[in-house]
């Protein structure tokens, strides 16, 4: 299995969700790590430089046509370009990833747009608010039941937060990708999630 966590950005994507999660991976406290178990990878429409919502653009490492079949994790980072029609082509990809049964994570308008799909209905999950997600879903989301009203759920490796929830959508995915041990992820969702003044009096 390669090792490469994909992240899947659309036009006016929202940077801050991504921070976390791939600052974990790539780095502990001390200093980029020099074997990390898992390597980040953009992958976006195409390889033309993807605007955030901030401003900032990010080179992609993949196309959609290009990425590879074989990765760890899929991470579709949420922003204002998935209730676009371009965020139709992530459809087959997320379809795939889900059928081999690879760690999905979706943050946001990214978590609306997997009810739209279908692809929470057989899963328990969370995103912005359940009312959003019948709004985005329609006739295709069938599974209310299964929503529950917490900052990110994981079931079946499919991982779901809403958008103020970077931090706790960070420390699931990391969890389920084993990325360091239970206590160190703790250790950095504390930290984040705290402060340095809290925990250093």
């Amino acid at each position: 299995m390669s090792n490469e966590i994909l992240y899947i950005l659309l036009p006016d994507f929202a940077a801050h969700e991504v921070v976390y999660l791939a600052q974990a991976i790539a780095s502990d406290e001390y200093a980029l790590k020099e074997y990390p178990k898992y390597v980040n990878k953009i992958v976006a429409p195409t390889l033309d430089p993807i605007k955030s919502i901030g401003g900032f653009r990010t080179l992609p490492d993949y196309a959609f046509d290009t990425m590879p079949d074989d990765y760890a994790a899929l991470v579709l980072i949420g922003g204002f370009g998935w209730s676009t029609p371009v965020a139709d082509k992530v459809v087959p990809i997320v379809r795939k990833a889900i059928e081999e049964g690879k760690t999905v994570g979706a943050i946001c308008n990214a978590a609306s747009w997997m009810a739209k799909h279908g692809f929470l209905n057989a899963v328990k999950h969370t995103g912005n608010g359940l009312e959003q997600l019948k709004i985005w879903g329609g006739e295709i989301y069938t599974n209310p039941e299964g929503y529950i009203h917490t900052q990110a759920v994981s079931d079946n490796r499919i991982v779901t937060a809403n958008g103020s929830a970077t931090l706790e959508f960070a420390k699931e995915l990391l969890l389920l990708l084993e990325n360091d041990t239970q206590e160190r992820i703790e250790m950095y969702y504390q930290f984040n999630k705290q402060g340095f003044c809290s925990l250093f009096q």
